[in-house]
């Protein structure tokens, strides 16, 4: 016998598989306690916890039997070789994953910067710039799928430009578009309808279709996504009657590194007490006619907002028939393309200033609230923006084609000027608006202050400017190389005049709910507006018939008929051409899903109004309980109160027991 009665007992395969099994389901403590109590020697006492410890690495009870089978054919310092030699791999490898990772966070874009505006400025500015990084690189796969999927297969077919030889490169063209671009791949006028024959056959005219269409569909799910995910983290799970509790116990900025941003956000946030509680206080002072007088000053102000919106509109309409009267006058002056640059200088114009008449009307006004506040300044830009917008889409569907034979470039040149025009205005309003009032606010009237970052209003900016570019994906393909760009040199440049210039907002709002905000903005006015316009262009307009890939065509969507009529040629084929004619043509499908959606809709809904009246009922619960506790404690005391009273009348019987017989 090599092996005593202990070691046989920790050695047998099924003694040893308990043992591991208990040790396993214990904790640390427990785990060492119960090896300490082991009736073996140190050494297996050593083995087991070895074994024990590597089995839970690399281990699972399912090949467990074949471990203990691998125990028993093998040496011990065979198979504990082998193990540590899996532990040690195992080791290597998760450490070449944190590395990767490390990488990985390394090479992220603008991860430094983000972290030092965080750091001195605080969420709410920083969700600028995390917005800013989000639409770039929309923009760079906006990029990367047209040039990929639409240039390239072009210019490998014909690498020479058909360019007019009395047409020449002048400079011009960068703030124009027009003259030299014309002729190029920038605008959708260049782009051929035929089919390249080749290892595989590329029909230009689907290509151009379903790119443009699934980039649309991707962004537009991405937008969905981030905003229900938002809305459900930051409003959902919020709750709306502990505003001010949030804004005393949650609302510090963990963010915020710099001990200036440190003690401002301090001052910051004891202001913002002091102007809650005064505002509520002075609520429940307000009299019937001091209320009609504050919501007659809403009525003016918001009448003078909209009524500025729609008179920008209109001007935007009547200037684009003045610039049409005037190109086609006789008297037209020496430089027709710099007079194009007109109407994106007055619209730009428009853009910046009137958004300062809505910030001095914000201030009349006197919101009880910041948010409040924020929100109409919001909805007044948003409007003055989707009007001028809109008026400038009408324009272009329905004045443009009439009045051009070659359309879809002339109105791609016009969205390049408003990029270009709108990041000039873009960069003088950072140099020289901000740098201004910097310098106004600390040295010609320090009473002012070093200016605040307008979230609000450099969030619509770039959203607007986005805007432009999903507009002009179908008429401008390379269009979003523009705005890559753009949004590059404006990173660095809001970076700038942001750390010299400016200072954190006094009195923000949630961070995290404002970015749910701007997101929604992003995805329902903008982002449904350009997919609208897009949509009407390729199922309702007449394409160009001498230029781009769609002429010769209905409208842009029967470039799909011809290519099913293609298809139905082809006897493998036939399941496309039925889901074609069954499905996407079908109204009764359509019907069917938003029927579906209607009821799924519907039982979401009830499940949120089930929820809510848990939740009272539970909150009600909690109430309950607290009286009951405080009433469980009140008995208690009495008990105690009682039982001590009890207890002290026999101990002075008992002593006056101890006591008489002393006397006798």
């Amino acid at each position: 016998m090599a092996l005593s009665k202990n070691r046989l007992v920790v050695s047998c395969p099924t003694e040893e598989q308990n043992l591991i099994k208990e040790l396993v389901a214990l904790s640390t403590t427990e785990q060492i306690r119960k090896i300490r109590e082991l009736p073996v020697s140190f050494e297996e006492k050593k083995h087991v916890r070895l074994v024990e410890k590597i089995f839970l690495k690399i281990c699972h009870w399912s090949v467990f039997p074949l471990y203990l089978n691998f125990i028993q054919k093998c040496n011990r310092d065979v198979y504990l070789c082998v193990l540590l030699c899996c532990l040690l791999l195992l080791q290597l490898i998760r450490r070449f994953g944190y590395s990767i990772k490390s990488v990985s966070q390394s090479l992220q874009l603008w991860r430094g910067i983000m972290k030092e505006i965080g750091g001195k400025f605080g969420s709410s500015v920083l969700n600028y710039f995390v917005l800013l990084k989000w639409l770039l690189l929309f923009n760079i796969f906006s990029f990367l799928v047209n040039f990929g999927f639409i240039t390239i297969p072009l210019l490998v077919s014909d690498l020479s430009p058909n360019v007019s030889p009395n047409v020449s490169f002048r400079g011009l063209e960068l703030l124009t578009g027009a003259g030299y671009f014309n002729y190029t791949v920038m605008y959708y006028g260049s782009y051929s309808n035929e089919t390249f024959r080749g290892l595989v056959d590329y029909d230009m005219q689907l290509a151009y279709f379903f790119t443009i269409s699934v980039y649309m569909v991707l962004c537009g799910l991405v937008l969905i996504f981030s905003m229900a995910s938002s809305f459900k983290k930051n409003y959902a799970l919020a709750d709306a009657a502990s505003n001010s509790a949030w804004q005393l116990l949650c609302s510090w900025d963990f963010s915020i590194t710099n001990e200036k941003a440190v003690n401002q956000r301090k001052n910051n946030l004891r202001i913002q007490l002091k102007e809650s509680l005064s505002e509520k206080a002075h609520r429940e002072r307000q009299t019937t006619s001091e209320q009609l007088k504050q919501y007659g000053i809403y009525f003016g102000s918001w009448l003078l907002s909209t009524g500025l919106a729609v008179g920008c509109g209109a001007s935007v309409f009547y200037l684009c028939q003045y610039e049409d009267e005037v190109r086609k006058s006789t008297y037209c002056c020496r430089n027709p393309e710099a007079e194009t640059l007109l109407v994106p200088f007055v619209v730009s114009l428009m853009n910046m200033v009137i958004p300062l008449f809505f910030s001095l009307f914000n201030k009349f006004e006197q919101y009880s609230s910041q948010r409040k506040q924020i929100y109409a300044l919001l909805f007044r830009n948003v409007l003055l923006r989707i009007s001028i917008l809109g008026v400038l889409c009408y324009y272009w569907m329905n004045t443009v084609p009439q009045k051009f034979t070659c359309w879809e470039p002339m109105v791609g040149q016009a969205l390049y000027r408003l990029v270009i025009v709108d990041f000039i205005f873009l960069m003088l309003g950072s140099l020289f608006g901000e740098f201004l009032s910097n310098v106004i606010g600390t040295k010609i009237q320090p009473r002012l202050g070093v200016p605040e970052f307008d979230v609000a209003r450099n969030v619509l900016e770039i959203i607007y400017a986005q805007t432009l570019a999903w507009i002009g994906i179908y008429f401008s393909p390379l269009l979003p190389v523009i705005q890559i760009l753009k949004f590059f040199i404006l990173f660095y440049l809001k970076k700038v005049s942001l750390t010299h210039n400016c200072q954190p907002p006094r009195r923000s709002g949630r961070a995290a709910q404002m970015k749910t905000i701007f997101i929604f903005l992003l995805f329902i006015p903008f982002f449904a507006g350009a997919l609208s316009i897009v949509a009407y262009t390729a199922w309702s307009l007449t394409p160009s018939e001498h230029c781009g890939p769609f002429r010769g065509l209905n409208n842009t969507f029967s470039v799909i008929g011809e290519w099913i009529d293609d298809v139905n040629k082809l006897s493998s084929t036939q399941w496309v051409v039925w889901i074609y004619q069954n499905v996407i043509r079908s109204e009764i499908f359509y019907f069917l899903i938003t029927l579906i959606i209607l009821v799924l809709i519907y039982i979401f809904w009830q499940l949120i109004q089930g929820r809510k009246e848990l939740i009272v009922l539970l909150r009600k619960q909690i109430v309950n309980e607290g009286k009951d506790k405080s009433f469980l404690l009140e008995k208690l005391q009495n008990l105690q109160k009682s039982s001590e009273h009890i207890s002290i009348v026999p101990r002075q019987g008992m002593l006056r027991g101890r006591q008489s017989p002393m006397r006798w």
